[in-house]
C-alpha cells in the first residue's frame, strides 16, 4: 500500500475564472453579433447595438440617479449606507457593460441595471465581498488571544508597587484647590 499523499484538486480562483472570462468575452461577441448579422442583417444589428446602447445610457442615468438619491438619503439619516455603495457599484459595472458594443455584454448589463434584478447581484458582490474579507483576515491575524482584554478586568486593588525595585516611598497628595 503506498503512503504518497494524493494531490489535492485545484480550486478555480476567482481571479483566474475573471481572466478567462474576459478573454473568452470578445470571442462569444463577436460569434453573436454575427449570427444575429445573418439572421437580421448587418444595418439592422447595427441599428439594434445603438439602440441598446442609448438604452444602456438612459438606464445608468435613471438607476444611477436613483442610487445615488439613495446614498444621499442614507447619509442625510445617519445610518450606514452599505446597501446603497452596493446598489452604486452594481449600476456601474451594469451601466459600463450596457455602454460597451454587445449583445451579450447588455443581457449581462440589463440583469444588474434593472431595479428588480438588483439584488441577486447585490447579494452575490457581498457575498464574493465578505469571502474575500473573510480569507483575507484568517491570511493576516497573528495568534489568539484567549484571556480577557484589559478594559474588562477588574482594576487592581491597593497601592501597586514596581516589579523592578522592593522600595517604597511613602507621601501624601496636598490638593490645591
Amino acid at each position: 500500500m503506498s503512503t504518497t499523499p494524493r494531490p489535492r484538486p485545484r480550486r478555480l480562483r476567482p481571479t483566474r475564472l475573471a481572466a478567462a472570462a474576459l478573454l473568452l468575452l470578445p470571442i462569444v461577441e463577436i460569434l453573436v453579433l454575427l449570427a444575429v448579422g445573418q439572421a437580421i442583417g448587418g444595418w439592422p444589428t447595427f441599428l439594434l447595438l445603438v439602440a441598446t446602447s442609448l438604452l444602456g445610457v438612459w438606464l445608468i442615468r435613471r438607476e444611477g440617479g436613483k442610487a445615488w438619491r439613495a446614498l444621499e438619503q442614507a447619509v442625510r439619516s445617519g445610518r450606514m449606507p452599505a446597501r446603497e455603495i452596493a446598489d452604486g457599484v452594481v449600476v456601474l459595472v451594469g451601466g459600463a457593460l450596457l455602454v460597451a458594443p454587445g449583445f451579450v455584454t447588455d443581457v449581462l448589463g440589463l440583469l444588474l441595471v434593472l431595479p428588480f434584478t438588483r439584488p441577486v447581484a447585490r447579494s452575490m458582490l457581498a457575498a464574493v465581498i465578505s469571502r474575500r474579507l473573510v480569507a483575507q483576515t484568517a491570511r493576516f491575524t497573528g495568534p489568539t488571544v484567549t484571556g480577557q482584554p484589559d478594559w474588562e478586568q477588574p482594576p487592581p486593588q491597593g497601592p501597586r508597587r514596581s516589579t523592578s525595585s522592593d522600595e517604597v516611598v511613602e507621601g501624601e497628595i496636598i490638593d490645591e484647590d
